[in-house]
Protein backbone atom coordinates (compact mmCIF):
# COMPACT_ATOMS: atom_id res chain seq x y z
CA UNK A 1 0.00 0.00 0.00
CA UNK A 2 0.84 3.61 -0.40
CA UNK A 3 0.09 6.65 1.04
CA UNK A 4 -0.42 10.09 -0.38
CA UNK A 5 -0.49 13.21 1.70
CA UNK A 6 -0.66 17.13 1.49
CA UNK A 7 -0.50 18.93 3.87
CA UNK A 8 -1.90 22.75 4.20
CA UNK A 9 -1.55 25.54 6.14
CA UNK A 10 -4.39 27.49 5.88
CA UNK A 11 -5.26 31.40 7.29
CA UNK A 12 -7.27 30.82 10.61
CA UNK A 13 -10.09 32.79 9.26
CA UNK A 14 -10.46 30.72 6.21
CA UNK A 15 -10.92 27.04 7.87
CA UNK A 16 -14.43 27.17 6.51
CA UNK A 17 -13.94 28.32 3.13
CA UNK A 18 -11.22 25.77 3.11
CA UNK A 19 -13.03 22.95 3.80
CA UNK A 20 -15.95 24.20 2.17
CA UNK A 21 -13.73 23.80 -1.13
CA UNK A 22 -12.76 20.15 0.07
CA UNK A 23 -16.30 18.79 0.96
CA UNK A 24 -18.13 20.05 -1.84
CA UNK A 25 -15.44 19.53 -4.43
CA UNK A 26 -15.79 16.10 -6.84
CA UNK A 27 -12.63 13.88 -6.06
CA UNK A 28 -13.30 11.80 -9.36
CA UNK A 29 -11.77 8.89 -7.23
CA UNK A 30 -14.15 5.87 -6.59
CA UNK A 31 -13.80 4.52 -9.66
CA UNK A 32 -9.86 5.24 -9.95
CA UNK A 33 -7.84 1.75 -10.23
CA UNK A 34 -6.23 1.09 -7.28
CA UNK A 35 -7.89 4.19 -4.77
CA UNK A 36 -8.72 2.74 -1.50
CA UNK A 37 -9.86 5.38 0.43
CA UNK A 38 -9.35 9.31 1.35
CA UNK A 39 -9.48 11.70 4.63
CA UNK A 40 -9.03 15.14 4.84
CA UNK A 41 -7.61 15.66 8.36
CA UNK A 42 -7.37 18.69 10.70
CA UNK A 43 -4.87 18.87 12.48
CA UNK A 44 -3.34 21.74 15.52
CA UNK A 45 -3.45 25.72 15.01
CA UNK A 46 -0.56 28.09 15.66
CA UNK A 47 -0.62 31.47 15.79
CA UNK A 48 -0.67 32.22 11.73
CA UNK A 49 -2.43 28.91 10.60
CA UNK A 50 -4.08 25.46 10.92
CA UNK A 51 -2.43 22.20 9.67
CA UNK A 52 -5.02 20.79 7.36
CA UNK A 53 -3.25 17.38 5.45
CA UNK A 54 -5.29 15.50 2.77
CA UNK A 55 -4.48 11.56 3.05
CA UNK A 56 -5.26 8.72 0.32
CA UNK A 57 -4.60 5.61 0.60
CA UNK A 58 -3.59 3.52 -2.76
CA UNK A 59 -3.21 -0.39 -3.51
CA UNK A 60 0.45 0.80 -4.36
CA UNK A 61 2.57 3.33 -5.05
CA UNK A 62 2.52 2.89 -9.15
CA UNK A 63 -1.53 2.83 -8.64
CA UNK A 64 -1.40 6.60 -7.86
CA UNK A 65 0.84 7.55 -9.92
CA UNK A 66 -1.37 5.82 -12.73
CA UNK A 67 -3.38 8.53 -10.82
CA UNK A 68 -1.30 11.56 -11.31
CA UNK A 69 -1.52 10.90 -15.03
CA UNK A 70 -4.83 10.30 -15.38
CA UNK A 71 -7.95 12.27 -16.82
CA UNK A 72 -9.67 11.84 -13.52
CA UNK A 73 -6.79 13.58 -11.71
CA UNK A 74 -6.74 16.97 -13.93
CA UNK A 75 -10.34 16.81 -13.83
CA UNK A 76 -10.47 17.04 -9.61
CA UNK A 77 -7.63 19.15 -9.64
CA UNK A 78 -9.23 21.57 -12.62
CA UNK A 79 -9.73 24.68 -9.97
CA UNK A 80 -7.29 23.87 -7.22
CA UNK A 81 -5.09 26.95 -7.76
CA UNK A 82 -7.36 29.34 -8.51
CA UNK A 83 -10.33 29.01 -5.88
CA UNK A 84 -7.76 27.69 -3.12
CA UNK A 85 -4.36 30.01 -3.10
CA UNK A 86 -5.83 32.88 -0.71
CA UNK A 87 -7.09 29.74 1.59
CA UNK A 88 -3.83 28.93 2.57
CA UNK A 89 0.23 30.30 3.46
CA UNK A 90 2.62 28.90 0.80
CA UNK A 91 2.19 25.68 -1.15
CA UNK A 92 1.04 21.99 -0.23
CA UNK A 93 4.18 20.24 0.95
CA UNK A 94 3.43 16.60 -0.76
CA UNK A 95 4.56 13.05 1.48
CA UNK A 96 4.38 9.96 -0.35
CA UNK A 97 4.62 6.98 1.85
CA UNK A 98 5.13 2.93 1.22
CA UNK A 99 3.32 1.32 4.10
CA UNK A 100 5.75 -1.20 5.81
CA UNK A 101 3.40 -2.51 8.20
CA UNK A 102 -0.44 -2.57 8.86
CA UNK A 103 -1.74 -3.50 12.06
CA UNK A 104 -6.13 -4.10 12.18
Amino acid sequence: MYIAMNRFKVAPDEQAAFEDVWLNRDTHLKDVPGFVEFHLLKGPQRDDHVLYASHTVWASRTAFEDWTRSDAFRAAHRNAGSTSRTLYLGHPEFEGFEVVQTVK
